[in-house]
């Protein structure tokens, strides 16, 4: 089908504009343009959610609207919504109770860490879901993770919200946790997204939760990395199992606000940024997040259930080396399985010496993998294929000979009509670069460093075979990867008086994308230590550079990133900032000051941000 796309640069600041043809599916539109943020610059505005950034809506009949956007708090991690005692970042038990904080008397543990979020319409009531990834302070203002050992449970908070009909506001009504107490518990929830049949796709980015190391702690009788999660929220009752976390969670909310939860072992364990479900609603990518992870696909053996399928992995062959890299992808099958019979091992007690044997050096019969770390190979033969394929996901690709050399792989989000999949590389780092952490799988990934990162175009196919030469039931496969003109990084030489590492007129470590086809516009939210604010970006095809919409608080992140144009007739693009005031001043008496700013405004950084900006082009024509 073809579009016809313009694209041009007002006088006043930057822009992104795209036209649309006949077949536009974009209602009314006929070209959205994007009037680029003013960067932030004085103390008040480098402390705040920050934009002097436009769109501009041109419709069919040749009428246009502009209107400015702004940033909207509908909550914050402190605050107490409705009739729900405990703020919104309260982490709780396994029985709902919450966790004491252990430097403040009477007080619970807050998570000022919000990110993956969603609105869903369900029995006539509007409702707001978001991820709360990690508690990052304690009250005292000392770090969570270092005081409490190791990994803290996560939360995902359900919202009544109101719509004003006459402008579109949100206001949050009533509010409940979900219960993740009968699935093992959630750690490290981080993007999220929404199943085309309407359900919350959330995540968990189990960084540490590597169960050999935690067998070999217990074994030894020393803490292990889930010590909190076993202490905290079971109580001490059992330990907590690595195999319940690194597992896709899928929450489906009924009519009157109750929800139900299931974690999907058929799709793969591994540490998932979120996962990206494909129209034909079987097709699930997903990123790993970290150092040396693979990229998998799974296909589901019915529409709208992820309960059993197909998984592979991505075994990519690099053509250049240039601007990001060029790569031809190919997908090897580690196997079919079901959420039942996997579930079984876990609640079984498997552990990860039931699945491999390491040699601890180059043996027979034993292959050099290098997951999770550049630096530190294992010698791994398999005991248990099924096990091994879907419970050590990660392992078990670089076993198979797929790509496990990616650093820091974070958002997806998906073109219906281009076909095509983005993908967002936040590091070109460590096993990236030529030579580092390959393994027996070979250097697949060879690369300069950029630190910056970068996001990458996947276009996708059917009729595609995997490597041992049999179908893949799927039209949404991908078959290559790039870097478009405008989404790759560029690091400084040397920092800025402001501390930033990277050219702040481009991306600097994408985390969130998100896909508009009514805008035909990419978004992306930075998640980086490279720019001091960090900025929520649009995209649109032949940009030389992005244009900058949003600024986060200093050493704040964007999270949640998810556009949503019409919403009984409003459009809210959501998104979120988590850890405000993460960076160190040093002897800069500026950033002295905007963090004495961010402590006034931000209640000693205890609160976070969950919102969203208004001002976003309405899909269909406004009346008058």
């Amino acid at each position: 089908m073809g579009t016809c796309r313009l694209l041009k640069t007002a006088l006043m600041g930057s822009v992104a504009a795209a036209g649309f043809g006949a077949v536009a599916m974009a209602g009314e539109i006929s070209k959205v343009e994007w009037v680029g943020s003013n960067a932030p610059s004085t103390v008040q505005e480098m402390s705040k959610m920050f934009t002097t950034a436009k769109a501009r809506t041109t419709y069919k009949d040749g009428t246009t609207k502009e209107s400015a956007l702004a940033y909207e708090m509908l909550f914050g991690s402190q605050t107490r919504v409705g009739s729900n005692v405990n703020a919104a970042g309260t982490l709780y038990d396994q029985f709902m109770k919450p966790i004491a904080d252990p430097t403040a008397s009477g007080k619970a543990l807050i998570n000022q860490t919000p990110d993956g979020s969603a609105l869903m319409e369900v029995g006539g009531k509007l409702y707001h879901l978001s991820n709360y990834e990690y508690s990052w302070l304690l009250a005292d203002g000392t770090s969570s993770r270092d005081k409490l050992g190791g990994i803290l449970p996560s939360s995902v908070v359900l919202t009544e919200v109101a719509q004003d009909p006459a402008t579109g506001k949100l206001t949050a009504v009533t509010q409940q946790a979900v219960d993740f107490g009968g699935v093992g518990g959630l750690t490290v929830a981080c993007n999220a997204t929404v199943t085309p049949w309407g359900t919350f796709l959330t995540s968990s980015e189990n960084y540490s939760a590597d169960a050999r190391a935690i067998e070999a702690d217990r074994t030894a009788g020393k803490p292990d990395a889930l010590a909190a999660m076993t202490s905290l929220y079971f109580g001490n009752r059992r330990q907590a199992s690595p195999y319940e976390q690194g597992v896709l969670p899928e929450i489906t909310v009924l009519p009157g606000g109750q929800t139900q939860v299931v974690k999907h072992y058929a799709v793969g364990r591994g540490t998932y940024e979120m996962a990206q479900v494909m129209p034909d609603q079987r097709t699930v990518f997903g990123p790993h997040d970290g150092t040396n992870k693979p990229f998998t696909m799974f296909v589901a053996d019915r529409p709208g259930d992820l309960s059993s399928g197909t998984l592979y992995a991505a075994k990519l062959s690099q053509t250049s080396d240039q601007h990001g890299g060029t790569f031809e992808i190919k997908w090897i099958k580690l196997g079919h399985a079901n959420d039942a019979e996997l579930k079984a091992m876990v609640d079984g007690g498997i552990k990860w010496s039931d699945i491999f044997h390491d040699a601890g050096k180059p043996a027979p019969d034993h292959k050099e993998v290098y997951v999770g770390s550049d630096k530190q190979a294992e010698y791994l033969t398999v005991k248990n294929e099924k096990a091994a394929a879907f419970l050590e996901t990660m392992r078990y690709a670089g076993i198979r000979g797929a790509t496990t050399e990616f650093r820091k792989a974070e958002g997806l989000a998906f073109d219906p009509e281009g076909k095509r999949m983005f993908f967002a590389i936040s590091d070109i780092d460590k096993g990236m670069k030529a030579g580092k952490g390959s393994g027996d799988a070979g250097d697949q990934i060879r690369l300069a460093k950029v630190d910056a990162g970068a996001v990458y175009e996947l276009p996708v196919a059917g009729g595609q075979t995997d490597t041992d030469g049999n179908m893949i039931d799927s039209d949404y496969v991908a078959v290559s990867m790039s870097v478009p003109q405008g989404l790759l990084g560029v690091d400084l030489a040397e920092a800025d008086a402001m501390g930033n590492k990277a050219d702040t007129g481009r991306i600097a470590n994408p985390d969130n994308l998100y896909w508009s086809a009514q805008y035909r516009t990419l978004f992306v939210g930075e998640d980086s230590g490279m720019h001091l604010n960090n900025t929520l970006w649009a995209w649109q095809d032949g940009l030389s550079a992005p244009v900058p919409l949003l600024y986060a608080p200093a050493g704040a992140e964007f999270t949640g990133l998810r556009v949503q144009e019409n919403i009984s007739g409003f459009p809210y693009a959501l998104t979120n900032a988590q850890h405000v005031g993460d960076f160190k001043p040093k002897e800069n008496a500026k950033l002295k000051a905007v963090m004495e700013e961010i402590k006034s405004q931000w209640q000693d950084r205890q609160q976070a941000p969950t919102g969203y900006i208004t001002g976003m082009p309405e899909v269909v024509k406004p009346a008058g």
